[in-house]
């Protein structure tokens, strides 16, 4: 099982009934070294910038996902952002989706 952390429209129950099918079972959690930026995608979607300072903080959801679940998401995100694994706060390790720079 994978951790697919959350700060923004994956936590809406409608989005991921649409999605998933289902409600995904979640916890709050932190990712650590992270900003959020708001509407900086499409001027709509939030976004997150890793930093590397452990300071910053943003503040989300760790769902429990499978590797169909995260083909879902990739759908869902758009080439807008990529993928990557992370350290929580919590110590576990989620997928979070930053800029895709590419």
């Amino acid at each position: 099982m994978d951790y697919l952390f959350s700060y923004g429209t994956l936590q809406d129950h409608q989005v991921q009934q649409y999605i998933f099918g289902r409600l995904l079972h979640g916890k709050a959690d932190v990712a650590l070294g992270f900003k959020k930026l708001e509407n900086a995608v499409y001027g709509r979607y939030p976004l997150v910038i890793n930093t590397n300072n452990p300071e910053d903080k943003v503040v989300g959801v760790a769902y429990e996902v499978n590797e169909v679940d995260l083909k879902k998401a990739d759908i869902y995100e758009t080439n807008a952002y990529k993928r990557q694994k992370f350290p929580l706060e919590s110590g576990d390790e989620a997928w979070i989706y930053i800029e895709n720079s590419n």
